[in-house]
């Protein structure tokens, strides 16, 4: 798993499962924590592999920034892992970010 940021954004790439979710879940609070009140994204366009682990600790992240004030966002998610939010009921808690329509 590689972790990079560009400003408000936290850019994921590679296998994001439980072998890497103390990694990133470590990345998501620090990242928090530097931002400050309003809208941070995380970055899913380059996660080749996602599994329910991973989907949780987005799932509390979400929870625990809009306790601090902020308003976190997901971004690229794949259609695999938006069918997983949706099958684990996990799509309540978490918000994606609306992608354009394609004609």
């Amino acid at each position: 798993m590689k972790i990079t940021t560009d400003g408000a954004t936290l850019v994921l790439s590679g296998d994001f499962d439980v072998r890497s979710t103390w990694m990133v879940r470590s990345a998501i609070y620090d990242h928090l924590a530097t931002q400050g009140e309003g809208n941070v994204h995380i970055d899913l366009s380059d996660v080749r592999l996602v599994d329910l682990t991973a989907l949780k600790v987005l799932a509390v992240a979400t929870r625990e920034a809009s306790r601090a004030g902020q308003h976190l966002t997901l971004r690229g998610s794949s259609p695999a892992m938006r069918r997983l939010l949706h099958l684990s009921h996990l799509i309540r808690v978490v918000e994606l970010e609306r992608e354009a329509a394609t004609a």
